[in-house]
């Protein structure tokens, strides 16, 4: 295993990746993790190692958090949320949904095997979801406010990247669902390039919408239905190169407007694995190590 860390972006070529076997997943009471219905766990399974296989396929080294399935914890399959990785190292946070936040261990010892360091943690009463944190650039974070991430972890997160030389841009997230239901930052918007996002338009916040033109982006609109019929999930896209992604299946115009956009699409079935749990492909995946 190679002890390669750093992230500068969200599209170029994935080299390092850490990810968790469904384990809790299979078994999970659906209400009380306000998944949209109990999940079928040879399916789910099968989605997973799908998934997985294609991740493989992109040539990036997979790292996997140690699996217990006796832990509980259902969503920590999504290993995107619970940290966040710059150039120096790892970040760990601390979710806004509670029942998460035990994962935060089994990141800070995934680090340690993996020979990352981590940089600090975002203590109570701070709360950050990496699931809101994206960068616009190299030296640029986006955020989001909203029932996940709230003022304190983000001024704890600005505190530790600024002295890196990393700006946080802060955008606040519509109500829409309400605060038991999962809308991340990333639930509106996946980098497909360095000059190229994928949007969900009717939520996306104004300034950002303004900031990504500002940074030269060009934006690709998914079909608004697409996204309430797929529980926000076909804008969840995994680069793991620039304009090379893996998406959830079964939402052709969102392939075809990509596709469009010059964008080569893989897809997987997902409607056990991720629609059902509000997480799509982005959050099955910690970027560990990306090309610059």
């Amino acid at each position: 295993m190679t002890h390669e860390f750093g992230v500068t972006g969200m599209t170029g070529r994935l080299r390092r990746v850490a990810m968790r076997r469904p384990g809790a997943l299979l078994s999970a009471d659906a209400d009380r993790w306000h998944y949209g219905k109990a999940i079928d766990p040879p399916q789910a399974s099968a989605q997973f190692e799908a998934f997985t296989a294609l991740v493989s396929a992109s040539g990036a080294e997979i790292v996997w958090l140690a699996d217990d399935d006796g832990d509980g914890l259902a969503d920590s399959v999504f290993t995107y949320d619970p940290s966040f990785v710059v150039s120096a190292g790892a970040i760990v946070l601390r979710p806004g949904k509670v029942l998460r936040q035990p994962e935060v261990a089994l990141h800070r010892a995934m680090y340690e095997r993996a020979g990352i360091p981590v940089l600090g943690t975002i203590e109570s009463p701070g709360t950050f979801e990496g699931g809101d944190a994206f960068f616009l650039d190299a030296s640029t974070i986006a955020v989001g406010r909203g029932f996940r991430t709230n003022d304190a972890g983000i001024e704890q997160f600005r505190s530790l990247v600024e002295p890196l030389g990393l700006t946080v841009r802060v955008y606040d997230l519509p109500y829409f669902s309400g605060p038991e239901a999962c809308l991340h930052l990333l639930s509106l918007i996946s980098p497909l390039a360095p000059d190229l996002a994928l949007v969900h338009q009717p939520l996306l916040p104004v300034q950002l919408h303004l900031d990504l033109l500002e940074f030269g982006y060009s934006l690709v609109v998914a079909p608004p239905e697409e996204f309430e019929a797929s529980n926000g999930l076909n804008l969840n896209v995994l680069a793991t190169s620039p304009r090379e992604v893996i998406a959830v299946a079964g939402f052709d115009g969102t392939v075809e407007v990509m596709r469009a956009a010059g964008c080569t699409v893989t897809t997987f079935v997902a409607d056990e694995l991720c629609i059902p749990c509000e997480g799509g492909p982005t959050c099955l995946t910690r970027p560990l190590h990306r090309d610059g």
